[in-house]
């Protein structure tokens, strides 16, 4: 399943009108989206609480958020599949998917992997001039030995490779979240999963640089 497009529908009402306006803002704004980003809740908040750091690193680039809550790797194979990429000539797309293919269902890390590395086949298919930072999935769980952080350390191994890519940047921020004895602080993310909203400057912060190294003037 983590690697068949799949239409979520039932679970997430809200889902499908949110890729119906985001096919709206492609229409609207496609000449000016130059940067792309695609994920889960976890960026999909760059539109709540890291609002402010979005506008300050990445608005100038006509960036559009194409995260949504809730999404596995099968959802996003969905939404690039069916238009939301459609008639863009964007440079860079920052790439973080997986966490709820490990939280909902603990799909084995090959599975995810796998599906990560169809969903890059098919950004570039879509947008053979982009750029992709692919993003290590964030730590999760509140000590190194949690499982399912366990889970998400076997897919970034198993996705790093795309970095072999010209295409593909891997960028791994865990270094960002994580205190010296490896365990998360409800400071960093209170649920254990999603960074708080002072945690969205500081990855906005590291990720612009390589951003900017693959805008082209």
């Amino acid at each position: 399943m983590a690697a068949i497009p799949y239409e979520d529908n039932i679970a997430k009402p809200l889902w499908l009108p949110r890729h119906q306006e985001k096919l709206a803002e492609v229409a609207k704004r496609g000449d000016e989206i130059r940067l792309v980003f695609i994920g889960d809740s976890i960026i999909h908040a760059w539109e709540d609480f890291g609002e402010s750091a979005w506008h300050a690193h990445f608005a100038m680039y006509g960036a559009l958020n194409l995260g949504f809550g809730g999404d596995r790797t099968e959802h996003a194979l969905w939404r690039v599949a069916n238009g939301e990429l459609d008639g863009l000539n964007s440079q860079v797309v920052v790439l973080m998917i997986g966490t709820n293919n490990t939280g909902h269902r603990k799909d084995p890390a090959d599975y995810t992997a796998r599906a990560i590395t169809l969903l890059v086949d098919e950004i570039h298919q879509r947008l053979p001039n982009a750029h992709i930072l692919l993003h290590a999935i964030f730590p999760r769980g509140k000590t190194a030995s949690d499982p399912l952080r366990s889970l998400n350390n076997e897919i970034n191994r198993q996705i790093q490779h795309l970095e072999q890519r010209v295409y593909v940047t891997w960028l791994d921020f865990t270094h960002l979240f994580l205190q010296s004895d490896g365990s998360l602080s409800r400071e960093i993310m209170d649920d254990y999963l999603h960074p708080n909203a002072n945690q969205y400057p500081r990855w906005a912060a590291a990720l612009q640089p390589h951003i900017k190294q693959y805008l082209k003037k």
